[in-house]
């Protein structure tokens, strides 16, 4: 009985209570190698236990062995997307970004071939600089209306001019209904769409929460393989639970507008306590003592959360976008920042952890695909649906039997 690939990646505790205790298996042939975020090794084997059963998995495909399952056509592709990416080519780097992007089975194994060839070159030029990583990698989050746009602009000029390369990831709303999305946010960055040394990419979310797509990561290790040392990530900043960014960058970066709540806002347990800098934007003209009052206020409330740095406590600031009185300040605060982290080690750490993080995401896309398209669940989806809307059947009763109908299958 062949085990299909997809669920090796399965969490352990999916399996609990499945009787394989009768499966024998006679040839590791039997299941395809997992693909992960992570570094490649040569003949590395992962020996995995479930209900007693003790299975081989398959030594990882080294780069020129995944390549060898594309067609000529695709190792073309990957060849010139990849030498253009690392020869700093914005159309490059627009095209890679588009076919990770991609839901079309085919294209994404051509993206994972891309991207494993980026992570390679990426670590190699990480060695050759020290183990120390290359590029500054920021989040920034807040409420409709705080200046995100105009933040970035202001905050993004002020970097090329001092010769960094700087790229944009705006993260765009979808529509519930239509499926689409606005992508406006380049619109509102004209100066910086127009600096040769700046990228901006807008992406839809696609229906993914916490206020980043589903191929974030992918687009910031696309984006250091293309040499920008600076890589903000603007996530749709629309809640407290909108913090997904976090597990994505050094540092995160909360952009507050004036007279937005009092101080139990930052008390409460979500973006607040994520963040490693609160700027309060906005703070020129009438609404500065507004801005003055909240600056105050939040520094009460960020005594209260628990400290999650050695080294860092949070910092709140004052900043004005349309003046850019602050922005200078500010980056001083981040870099001083980053290289508290790196001395400490806590940013190699926390780079490390992402990682872990990112291959979960994976396997949890990967697994819910796979289970509703399983031919053992997928004809009874449409019937158990109909029976939850109607009231026959409890959503967990539903989700208990398709549940079931895929473990008898196996």
């Amino acid at each position: 009985m062949k085990i299909p690939s997809v669920l090796l990646r399965f969490p352990r505790y999916f399996f609990r209570s499945t009787p394989f205790t009768n499966l024998h298996f006679a040839s590791r042939a039997h299941f395809p190698c997992i693909e992960s975020p992570g570094p490649v090794h040569h003949h590395r084997e992962w020996m995995c236990s479930w209900n007693g059963v003790r299975r081989g998995l398959c030594q990882q495909a080294a780069p020129e062995r995944q390549i060898e399952g594309l067609s000529d056509r695709e190792q073309r592709l990957v060849d010139r997307l990849y030498n253009g990416l690392i020869q700093g080519h914005r159309a490059c780097l627009a095209e890679a970004i588009t076919l990770v992007e991609s839901t079309q089975s085919r294209k994404k194994k051509v993206a994972q071939v891309l991207l494993q060839k980026v992570l390679s070159y990426h670590r190699e030029q990480e060695k050759l600089n020290q183990g120390k990583p290359l590029a500054f990698r920021v989040g920034l989050s807040g409420p409709p209306g705080a200046g995100k746009s105009t933040f970035i602009e202001c905050f993004g000029k002020m970097l090329t001019e001092r010769k960094h390369k700087v790229s944009v990831l705006a993260v765009d709303p979808s529509s519930s209904t239509s499926g689409g999305s606005l992508l406006g946010d380049k619109t509102r960055m004209t100066e910086l769409s127009r600096d040769m040394n700046a990228y901006i990419r807008p992406s839809p979310t696609r229906g993914t929460l916490g206020g980043v797509t589903r191929t974030t990561n992918e687009a910031i290790l696309l984006c250091e393989g293309g040499g920008y040392d600076v890589v903000l990530v603007e996530t749709v900043g629309v809640g407290q639970s909108e913090f997904a960014v976090a597990d994505m960058v050094d540092m995160f970066i909360l952009l507050l507008p004036p007279a937005g709540g009092d101080e139990l806002q930052g008390i409460k347990r979500g973006i607040i306590e994520m963040a490693d800098l609160v700027a309060i934007n906005k703070a020129d003209g009438d609404l500065v003592v507004a801005a003055r009052r909240i600056q105050a206020e939040y520094i009460s409330a960020m005594k209260l959360l628990r400290k999650r740095s050695k080294v860092w406590r949070p910092k709140v600031m004052r900043i004005s976008a349309k003046t850019g009185e602050g922005i200078s300040d500010m980056w001083d605060k981040m870099t001083e920042f980053r290289d508290l982290m790196l001395t400490s080690g806590e940013l190699i750490a926390k780079r490390q952890k992402q990682q872990k993080v990112w291959m979960w995401n994976l396997i949890q896309e990967n697994m819910l695909e796979h289970f509703r398209s399983h031919l053992a669940v997928k004809d009874k989806i449409p019937l158990l649906e109909e029976k939850v809307l109607s009231g026959v059947l409890s959503p967990g009763l539903a989700a208990d039997l398709l549940l079931k109908a895929f473990k008898d299958s196996l």
